[in-house]
């Protein structure tokens, strides 16, 4: 029974959602306050029915109803709990019903946070998330419905994809789609500007709280998926450029550049139709991102759907959004105002530059991907496109922008003066320098790109120090007005310090670990010793293990210091899952402070001895820190009164109720 209650809770979500879709917009047309209305009472029970759909598939995950064909194909009686909870989306049909759910949780806080919004504008938001809500949902009842019944139910489940089974399941697809569904919002207001014909700098304030939440969702999903895979696949690898990694990475180099976009908007009333076309095309490849995981396009263990039908009725959605979006932007940009003036070298020019570098990567990272399918489809011929291309492409596009960073902050708005800027930066550019001539001094020539890329990450995070400083007065003043200053800065500076000084840290980690990191595959005999990173490791034995839904065999090896002392024991196994019939790799892994030692089991050989695969990483961990404290300086913007929805409107009535 919960079973059909979770089917008929979809459907009448459908059928709301399309009222929500209709009504409001049709309302802010003829300006009829009632109709509008509807909108937040709509957003509010959609939410709510599309959550009880989930939670009646969830409960038949966890009580392990194999009668649900969904849950028959991807769960298994003896599969622990916490991936019987995390198997909901671990399929194509529960991945597209988290998909709605966060869809609708954004739209419900849209029409919970937007009282201070215009009540025309907030109908035609609510209604093109609505728009969005309906396509994806009768997707979901027309070609994915997760509620399907066996009859009669089978006994056994054919459990979850060994690979998904893993605590990263929990983690990475929620926040990914909280990224990816967050930029929604940012469609809606833009699609709703175009609509309304108005766009002024109140709009840039409403959309910039909305997008740095997605960022920074973004920002930790795709974080979280690079070290997943990292030590889940036992390959050793921390980014392949896989075409599914690339539909994630690249929204987030085009909400990258609207955060910025939507800044100067907000400040200066500048960039007002190109922050509206980013706001669409972020979300555009947000879009292109789901599709390109549930078409069956690729062949990838991100991806679930297989049938052509779903694959083209997500095209489908696609034309019509992404289409529909960019043909309203070329019929009403026309009519909006460009926004101020500027002059090249001022902080709006440097966040263009910003805007320049980041959309030309995205578009590279785009061709690359698609390119190869479009071939296929066209001739039949099959390329691949890897990571030569990207890193000839991609990088040479990063290097002048990671140099600018710096620069950004310190320039005035309006007019700026470079070699003042330049001045201020001194400091930082000499001890960057002096990185850089160490890093040659212990390499010599061969290590040139490493100096130069270690150096810059020393800019970047140095830089980032100095606008602070600077800010606070520190040296210039005493140090408790530097503290007071510091204590009265506004979040949204920290935040920014933070994001920015955290961008160097993951450049320093990817800069070592690429250029500085050792590998050895051998075949090892009980006993046998590799040295690694100034440790020794020694192979001790393999066990047989047996778990609750698979076999296991463990590969124990010691680590010793330079003195011979243990310092720890790594497991390293390989298991064997008998329902699905599939192997997977669990690599052992030690830190030391940011550096890893990295051991990987592979086959037995004839001689009875195991192939190992060790690496050393240096400073491998400090990729995804620098991923966490980017997340953290979103926050910490985030958090900053100036940037929150509702607080124009707290303001005024603060000042009304201290003037009566």
């Amino acid at each position: 029974m919960t079973v059909e209650l979770g089917h008929f809770a979809l459907v009448l979500a459908l059928a709301l959602s399309i009222v929500q879709a209709v009504l409001p917009v049709l309302g802010a047309r003829r300006n009829d306050e009632r109709m509008m209305a509807v909108a937040v009472p709509a957003a509010f029970t959609v939410f709510a029915l599309i959550a009880l759909s989930f939670v009646a598939l969830t409960t038949a995950y966890v009580l392990s109803d194999f009668s649900v064909q969904n849950v028959f194909e991807n769960s298994h009686s003896q599969k622990p709990l916490l991936y019987k909870f995390t198997g909901v989306w671990g399929n194509h049909e529960g991945s597209m019903l988290l998909w709605v759910l966060i869809l609708s949780f954004f739209s419900a806080l849209v029409a919970f946070f937007g009282n201070n919004l215009p009540p025309a504008l907030k109908a035609n938001v609510l209604g093109v998330q609505a728009w969005i809500g309906s396509a994806f949902l009768l997707f979901i009842v027309a070609t994915s419905n997760p509620f399907t019944r066996i009859n009669p139910a089978p006994i056994e489940g054919q459990d979850l994809n060994p690979i998904l089974q893993d605590i990263g399941l929990a983690i990475h697809p929620p926040m990914l789609y909280l990224g990816y569904v967050g930029f929604s919002v940012c469609f809606s207001f833009a699609v709703a500007a175009l609509i309304d014909g108005r766009i002024d700098a109140a709009w840039a304030r409403w959309v910039r709280p909305w997008a740095l939440t997605a960022w920074l969702f973004l920002t930790g999903g795709i974080a979280m998926g690079s070290y997943w895979a990292y030590y889940e696949l036992g390959w050793g690898g921390w980014w392949f450029w896989d075409p599914v990694e690339n539909a994630s990475f690249m929204p987030w180099l085009a909400g990258t550049a609207l955060l910025h976009s939507a800044l100067v908007m907000e400040k200066r009333s500048a960039l007002k139709i190109w922050t509206i076309l980013l706001a669409i095309l972020t979300f555009s490849l947000s879009l292109l991102g789901t599709f390109l995981v549930r078409s069956g396009v690729l062949t990838s263990v991100h991806t679930f759907a297989t049938d052509p039908g779903r694959g083209l009725f997500i095209l489908a959605i696609l034309v019509l959004f992404i289409g529909g979006s960019l043909a309203l932007f070329a019929w009403r940009a026309q009519t909006l105002e460009p926004g101020g003036l500027f002059q090249p070298i001022s902080r709006e020019g440097a966040l263009v530059f910003n805007n320049l570098f980041l959309t030309t990567a995205a578009a590279t990272v785009l061709i690359g991907t698609l390119y190869p399918l479009l071939l296929e489809s066209l001739t039949g011929e099959k390329i691949s496109v890897g990571a030569p291309f990207f890193n000839l492409t991609f990088g040479p596009l990063m290097l002048p922008l990671l140099a600018a960073v710096p620069f950004g902050p310190l320039l005035a708005w309006k007019r700026g003066d470079i070699l003042a800027v330049a001045q201020r930066l001194m400091a930082a550019f000499f001890i960057a320098l002096i990185a850089v001539g160490l890093v040659l001094y212990q390499t010599s020539a061969s290590g040139v790109l490493a100096a130069f890329g270690i150096g810059l990450a020393v800019w970047l995070m140095l830089g980032a120090i100095t606008d602070l400083v600077l800010k606070t007065g520190f040296g210039k003043t005493s140090a408790s007005t530097a503290f007071q200053r510091l204590v009265g800065l506004p979040r949204s500076v920290f935040g920014t310090t933070l994001a920015h000084f955290a961008l160097g840290v993951t450049l320093l980690g990817i800069v070592a670990v690429s250029t500085f990191a050792t590998e050895s595959v051998l075949v090892m005999k009980p006993g046998d010793t590799i040295a690694a990173g100034g440790y020794t490791l020694r192979f001790d034995r393999t066990e047989s293990v047996k778990s609750s839904n698979y076999t296991e065999d463990q590969g124990h090896f010691t680590v010793l210091n330079s003195s011979g002392t243990e310092v720890t024991v790594l497991l390293s196994s390989k298991r064997f899952f008998p329902v699905r019939k599939m192997q997977t790799t669990e690599a052992g892994i030690k830190t030391f402070w940011f550096s890893q030692l990295y051991v990987s089991l592979g086959d037995a050989a004839k001689d009875g001895g195991v192939v190992v695969r060790v690496w050393w990483k240096p400073l491998v961990t400090l990729i995804w820190l620098g991923g966490v404290a980017m997340m953290g300086g979103g926050c910490l913007s985030l958090f900053d009164r100036r940037l929150r929805i509702g607080a124009p409107a707290k303001a005024k009535l603060s000042k009304a109720r201290a003037t009566a």
